[in-house]
């Protein structure tokens, strides 16, 4: 077992190594002189194998492995890119903020009047419905992930399901719940820690993300299709205007091509960015997973595959029935009220107990 894991205690190891050194090495009095002993007396020996010794003290286990020991050697690194995340974190929602509030504004701006100068009435009603849901929909999932707890284990409960003891924390740990090393918590079906929404993704914020991540990404689309004919006009005026001598335009027509093209390269970027990530998460919902969960059961199923058994994840309900436990849709016409529409309407179960779908007949690791 660990003797510490205080800095405080292995800089005073190092500090009495380094003394110790110095005691070993200092020069006897011989007679009237002084002068150093010889190195086949075997005092080099004895200060060789002390070293050793105390250089193993920092860091022995019983449990001690070559990963343990990389652990220890990069938990500087750990504790700097924790910290720096959580600072961070403020900026990168300031950051989502400023650029989706400069991209609400360049739309109302610019392009929505062209629509409504240039398009039919029907089109023109269609892009005035689509566009006010698709941004209320954004602010509304945003705003909710953001504030929204994913979800902490209760302290004051002693009988609670639990699968382990968390090392940190120091308290038990139900199914599906991680550590998240940058909140300093326990997470109930932690996900990933998100530093666009400086908050965890758990159970009761799960749905806000992904709600968050699918509208965000149709918005751009819708961006970037509705301005793509406009772009295409900003940009031969700005090839025209690095012309020489280039074309007398107005400082406000060119400012609206610079805007037109900032707005339409952006929300290009976005779609392709985000869309990934959402047809990831998308993946694994559909096959009742987590981020986390993926990585441990990669895990299971090569170690139970080497024994000639297959690995069954316990919380896959089917495609669709993940999907109804994640938006909480219960009835039919939840699907229009609690997925069509904002909705605050709390997940199903509380992030402990969970039901699961293997028997004790399935071929799996309990």
């Amino acid at each position: 077992m660990r003797l510490s894991s205080s800095w405080r205690w292995q800089l005073s190891r190092a500090m009495r190594l380094a003394l110790c050194w110095c005691r070993l090495c200092r020069p006897q009095k011989r007679g009237r002189g002084w002068g150093f002993k010889p190195w086949l007396s075997g005092r080099f020996l004895d200060l060789w194998s002390y070293s050793k010794l105390l250089l193993r003290s920092l860091y022995f286990n019983s449990l001690s492995n070559a990963d343990t020991l990389l652990d220890c050697a990069f938990e500087p690194v750990y504790w700097i890119v924790d910290n720096v995340t959580r600072w961070f974190g403020v900026v990168f929602v300031c950051l989502v903020i400023l650029l989706t509030t400069s991209v609400v504004v360049i739309v109302y701006v610019f392009v929505l009047p062209t629509i409504l100068r240039t398009y039919p009435l029907p089109w023109v009603v269609w892009h005035l419905c689509c566009g006010h849901w698709l941004l209320l929909m954004v602010v509304f999932h945003y705003y909710k992930a953001t504030t929204t707890s994913p979800g902490q284990p209760p302290k004051d409960i002693v009988h609670i399901p639990s699968v382990s003891m968390c090392k940190k924390c120091i308290t038990p740990k139900p199914h599906r719940t991680h550590h998240c090393s940058i909140c300093n918590t326990c997470v109930l079906k932690m996900d990933h820690h998100c530093p666009w929404l400086n908050n965890c993704v758990g159970h009761f914020n799960h749905r806000y993300f992904l709600s968050f991540c699918l509208y965000m990404t149709m918005g751009c689309i819708y961006c970037s299709s509705s301005s793509q004919k406009l772009f295409l006009e900003a940009y031969s005026a700005i090839e025209r205007y690095y012309q020489t001598p280039p074309p007398p335009d107005a400082v406000q027509e060119t400012t609206a091509y610079k805007c037109i093209i900032f707005l339409w390269v952006l929300t290009s970027s976005v779609a392709v960015a985000l869309g990934g990530l959402t047809l990831w998460h998308i993946i694994l919902i559909s096959r009742g997973e987590s981020s986390v969960e993926r990585h441990i059961n990669k895990k299971e199923i090569k170690r139970l595959r080497e024994k000639g058994k297959v690995f069954k994840n316990p919380y896959h309900h089917g495609t669709i029935n993940n999907w109804k436990l994640l938006l909480g849709v219960e009835k039919r016409s939840h699907w229009f009220t609690r997925v069509l529409l904002p909705s605050s309407h709390l997940p199903n179960g509380d992030g402990i107990m969970w039901d699961c779908t293997f028997t004790r007949r399935d071929p799996m690791a309990i």
